[in-house]
């Protein structure tokens, strides 16, 4: 078993290292935006259209990255994407005008779509092969990728302005990093399982009839797979809504004090971070399903019922159920959709980015016709909304048998 273990273990790290890879490229040019700003001599709008190109590169990404993701499978595919972003960071740093830059971050969120899903398939298919859940920690090394690739940022300015040397050592490490997990990856997806399909949702188990012939194409998405999208896009809203929301709650509504302001920002990041180490202990104990369900709840009301009593204490606290509740939530529901197969999984990721691109400007629109109180109560919501598409999903769990031991080796 000791043998089982170390198999386990390193297929872990490796995928890991894409999770991680992937925080690590986003931070890194989204700490250098003022730089490419002042160096394009960009516009405010111009730097939001910027940053849109990439999130629309990435919700556009799903026929694509599906496709490839039944050509290459997704070890290749997390390769290539990964090679491909540390690339895109040199390609921004010499883009010599706006246009330019606009079709690299657009690239960009291609090459991030492609990599989100392979890391994702990977991840379900290393709790599928070694029977572990793993899902919620792979999850939080992404945070730990931007963490790092702060620091590095502040490193690098120590020393430079240069945009171009930063990008450099961010891209030279990206590829360090590939080349020395990528025999560590799995060399097999997990299959879609039987019993999950839409008509199997409310009795026994089916196969899939599918012929194999088919599957080689884009299928029409099930029920199931709709109400996970749905509930992906709900759980980004409200993740996303809270990263660009919060800080400016805190000043305008709860009129904190400036220094304490950032502290709801940092209040959802680190709780968000620490339920994810902890969490796939709760998903092995509780299950799936009864982790998003709760937790959509948990995230929604906390927050609702800070957002009535006000305050600087009561809205830390609310804000930090949020971070909770929505720990699990992306996590639990790319184990269910990899179930589904790769088509699933590419579509279900290709609506949690488009909740993350269009929920901040959502939640902006309900602030200016109304208040910034009715928008964060959007987001409360939302995080309700999470709970309610949840009880339409059959989760899968971790069969309670030995593991089915495949080799990392390519």
């Amino acid at each position: 078993m000791s043998g089982v273990t170390d198999q386990f273990r390193r297929a872990q790290l490796a995928i890991a290292a894409l999770f991680c890879s992937l925080g690590f490229q986003y931070a890194t040019w989204a700490s250098r935006l003022p730089a490419i700003k002042t160096r394009l001599d960009l516009t405010e709008a111009e730097l939001g259209l910027l940053l849109m190109a990439c999130g629309a590169g990435a919700a556009a990404s799903f026929p694509l990255v599906a496709i490839l993701m039944k050509r290459m499978g997704s070890r290749r595919l997390a390769v290539l994407s990964a090679v491909a972003l540390s690339l895109l960071l040199l390609a921004l740093s010499a883009a010599p005008n706006y246009p330019v830059a606009l079709v690299v971050i657009c690239c960009d969120g291609i090459a991030v779509g492609a990599l989100n899903v392979a890391m994702n398939a990977q991840g379900a298919a290393l709790e599928v092969t070694y029977q572990r859940t793993a899902m919620a920690r792979l999850h939080a090394t992404f945070s730990a990728g931007s963490l790092f690739a702060a620091l590095l940022a502040s490193g690098v300015n120590l020393l430079t302005t240069d945009v171009t040397v930063h990008f450099g050592v961010a891209a030279a490490l990206l590829l360090l990093l590939v080349g020395l997990t990528r025999s560590g990856l799995l060399t097999e997806d997990e299959q879609p399982q039987a019993g999950f399909t839409a008509e199997s949702q409310a009795g026994t188990p089916t196969e899939d009839p599918v012929p194999e012939k088919s599957r080689r194409r884009l299928s029409m998405p099930s029920r199931v797979t709709i109400w996970m999208g749905f509930a992906m896009v709900f759980g980004t809203v409200t993740e996303g809504a809270m990263n660009d929301w919060s800080a400016l709650y805190m000043k305008d509504v709860v009129d904190a004090a400036a220094e304490l302001a950032p502290l709801g920002i940092a209040v959802v990041s680190v709780m968000m971070v620490l339920a994810r180490v902890f969490a796939d202990g709760w998903r092995s104990r509780w299950g799936d399903g009864r982790i998003v369900r709760v937790g959509g709840v948990v995230a929604g009301t906390g927050l609702a019922l800070a957002l009535l009593a006000g305050g600087v204490v009561p809205t830390l606290i609310g804000f930090a159920c949020v971070g909770l509740g929505v720990a699990a939530v992306t996590p639990c529901i790319y184990v269910a959709a990899a179930a589904q197969g790769t088509d699933a999984l590419a579509l279900v990721a290709a609506m949690g980015t488009t909740g993350l691109l269009a929920g901040p400007a959502l939640i902006g629109f309900i602030a200016s016709a109304g208040s910034l109180v009715w928008g964060m109560g959007a987001v409360a919501a939302s995080a309700i909304l999470v709970s309610l598409c949840a009880t339409r999903i059959r989760w899968p769990g971790l069969a309670e048998s030995e593991p089915r031991v495949l080799s990392p080796e390519s």
